[in-house]
């Protein structure tokens, strides 16, 4: 049986707060990011207010994506809020309605939402993220105002493994160029750790489809002379799309896509406890919308003529910045690897819908 008249009422009034508070967020962090953009790529490139414009709107998903816990919060809070003082809850409880009846609507609605962030959203996000570094690169190619930073990648397979040192790099139009190019090439075996083959120099490395086209090339190998040659090509197993995701930080690879970046990572030799604690963290964000949408509720219930209704419902924004934050350490210490990927990801989530069940049963029950 669905959900019943009353449920859909305060179910229609819960997105109604959701979505107004959502509209706040994203307000902010677009002001936010249009004054901090004008700041860095404004005064350092000859651009005008539109493509700082563009740029916003490109970066500011994924911040509105962090903060989207908030929106059920506080949305979930205003909209009780409201009903309460409106003696709207008084008269649905005097009427018999338990409180659960028409929280839980409101709990699955944004578990719901949360699984529609976590496999439309984060994509849509991570893509807009990658076109901002590239139109933002390409603004600022020619300030000099910063000093590059050096780039390291590994490739794999069973065979072989390739160290990857560049002094800087150049992305336009997804193509990936590397200049001050030193790999490092290895081979395996299962006997031992894998021993050191042979080493090229060069002034620039190409990313084709397939293999590396490096420029004014030198080769060493253990116990030879050097050998030049003006160009080398030389296998890739990386794609444009997979080097440009050894530069990005986890949270720029869509939630589709970091299986297979985790696989990968973990072929050519490196640590994917980045990406692995990425991933639980998408896979635990619908219990956590879940969990804000019910402490909006549990700090909302009290009857407005007992008093203390505002303080009740400050204390639950403050709670809602507690478990922010707790979500923010506990990922540090899952990335020190200090406490399990798996605890990190999901502590949080679960802290918060305990503390809400927790505080609903006493306001409820008794």
């Amino acid at each position: 049986m669905g959900p019943g008249r009353i449920e859909r009422y305060v179910l229609g009034r819960t997105l109604a707060g959701v979505g107004a508070a959502l509209a706040v967020i994203a307000s902010v962090i677009l002001l936010v990011q249009f004054v901090d953009l004008s700041r860095t790529v404004g005064v350092r490139a000859d651009v005008g207010a539109e493509d700082i414009l563009g740029l916003t709107l490109l970066k500011s998903p994924s911040v509105i994506q962090v903060l989207l816990p908030f929106a059920f919060l506080f949305g979930g809070i205003g909209a009780f809020v409201g009903l309460n003082r409106q003696s709207e809850l008084v008269a649905m409880r005097a009427a018999g309605v338990s409180a659960w009846r028409f929280i839980l609507p409101a709990a699955v609605a944004a578990f719901v939402l949360g699984l529609l962030a976590i496999g439309a959203l984060n994509p849509l996000a991570a893509a807009m993220s990658a076109r901002f570094e590239i139109e933002r690169a390409s603004m600022m190619e020619n300030y000099l105002g910063d000093t590059p930073k050096d780039i390291w990648l590994r490739q794999g397979d069973e065979r072989t493994q390739m160290v990857i040192h560049a002094k800087s790099r150049d992305t336009v139009a997804g193509e990936v160029r590397l200049r001050g190019v030193s790999l490092f090439i290895y081979q395996k075996s299962n006997r031992g750790p894998p021993a050191f083959k042979r080493r090229l120099e060069a002034t620039e490395a190409v990313l084709r489809p397939g293999f590396w086209e490096l420029k004014d090339v030198r080769e060493a190998s253990a116990g030879e002379s050097t050998v030049r040659s003006d160009s080398l090509s030389l296998r890739s197993t990386l794609d444009e799309e997979a080097a440009m995701e050894r530069f990005a930080s986890p949270e720029a690879i869509a939630f589709w896509k970091l299986p297979a970046a985790i696989k990968a990572t973990e072929q050519a030799g490196f640590s994917a406890s980045g990406y692995r604690l990425r991933f639980q963290q998408l896979l635990a964000t619908p219990l956590l919308f879940a969990a804000m949408s019910i402490l909006a509720a549990a700090f909302s219930l009290r009857l407005a003529r007992l008093g203390g209704l505002a303080g009740l419902a400050g204390a639950g924004v403050a709670l809602g910045f507690v478990v922010f934050f707790f979500n923010q350490f506990s990922g540090a210490l899952g990335r020190a690897d200090i406490i399990p990927l798996f605890a990190a990801a999901w502590a949080p989530a679960v802290v918060a819908l305990l503390s809400g069940l927790t505080l609903l049963c006493y306001t409820e029950d008794g």
